[in-house]
């Protein structure tokens, strides 16, 4: 291997995580390779489809003395791009029994099958929310770079709640922890005390937690409560998918976060109640800075994810303006 290679970290056994490179600001995505002695070859998480992901994910597969051909299961946390990406390429090389938890198949999953049907019902829902007429042809033509980037699955087997996976000659329990995806899939290790987290919490950043076209209805609600499943586990590790890959003072971070998503409800509620406003027009107060498309638009969804959370605890309401064809929140 040379300086630029990306490097195996070990975590627990013969399981070993691989930063792999993505264009994305976080730079890199966390890849996990378990080959043990006995028991099938599992990658979880597959980065997204580009050619150095691809070179990336070679050579970490070479150190272990493996090739795409020798992955017989894919695990993955949830179904956003630079996470599930490259899956339909692992299942087509290797035959590899894709996995992702029940909850995210129906949607998240199935949306990467249906992007076209549903591309225009979810600008139309940014659109509702305020989003300018020029950014939505913007995001409308990034989004259709993201989805160049995917290669789904052809057949995707479900996880349960509960149910238990055998990586690295050890039993790991499967969790769901929603907020950041609706069907996002944490394994958990007590023996060890080792988490596979995925975005499910990071060191550095706070994971995105945005109201889409076809989330659940309320994903900060349930975030918080993944912040609360999180604090009660207290893992002593995590393998985080991003500005890791392990972490440790999960308790802590996840307090961090309740505090840091509360005060943002706080500003949201202060702001709404200067003036009845969309939820675009609340972002900009939010995220005050210049921000990319891909930015922009994670800033409209994790505000209404915001809003949408104070509605539904009777602290927001909102009402529709037929002159602009947008929803305002009000105090």
């Amino acid at each position: 291997m040379t300086a630029s290679d990306p490097v195996l970290t070990p975590v627990v056994g013969s399981l070993y995580a691989l930063e792999v490179p993505i264009p994305y600001p976080m730079k890199t995505v966390t890849v996990l390779l378990d080959a043990p002695a006995n028991g099938p070859v599992t990658m979880i998480d597959t980065a997204l489809d580009t050619p150095e992901a691809r070179a990336a994910i070679e050579t970490g597969l070479g150190t272990l003395g493996l090739h795409w051909p020798d992955v017989e299961r894919v695990i993955i946390t949830h179904h956003h791009p630079d996470h599930y990406g490259l899956a339909g390429v692992v299942e087509e090389r290797s035959g590899a029994a894709v996995q992702m938890l029940d909850v995210e198949i129906g949607r998240g999953e199935r949306y990467w099958h249906l992007w076209e049907e549903w591309l225009p019902g979810h600008l139309k829902h940014m659109r509702d929310h305020g989003l300018p007429q020029a950014s939505l042809d913007d995001m409308g033509a990034d989004n259709r770079r993201s989805r160049d980037r995917v290669q789904p699955a052809s057949r995707v087997s479900p996880l349960r709640e509960g149910q238990h996976v055998t990586l690295a000659g050890r039993e790991w329990e499967v969790l769901w922890l929603p907020g950041h995806a609706d069907g996002h899939l944490g394994l958990w290790n007590a023996e060890d005390s080792v988490l596979i987290a995925g975005d499910a919490i990071l060191p550095r950043i706070s994971p995105n937690v945005g109201l889409y076209a076809y989330t659940r209805p309320d994903p900060l609600g349930d975030y918080l409560q993944t912040l609360g499943k999180l604090e009660a586990l207290n893992p002593a590790r995590a393998v985080v998918g991003h500005h890791g890959p392990v972490m440790t003072g999960v308790q802590a971070r996840a307090r961090e976060l309740r505090a840091h998503h509360h005060e943002r409800l706080d500003f949201i509620a202060a702001e709404a109640g200067r003036e009845p406003r969309s939820a675009y027009d609340l972002s900009l107060a939010m995220f005050n800075r210049e921000l990319n498309v891909s930015g922009r638009r994670f800033a409209l969804a994790e505000t209404l994810a915001h809003a949408e959370h104070l509605r539904l605890l009777g602290q927001l309401y909102r009402t529709w303006q037929e002159d602009d064809g947008v929803w305002l929140y009000h105090a």
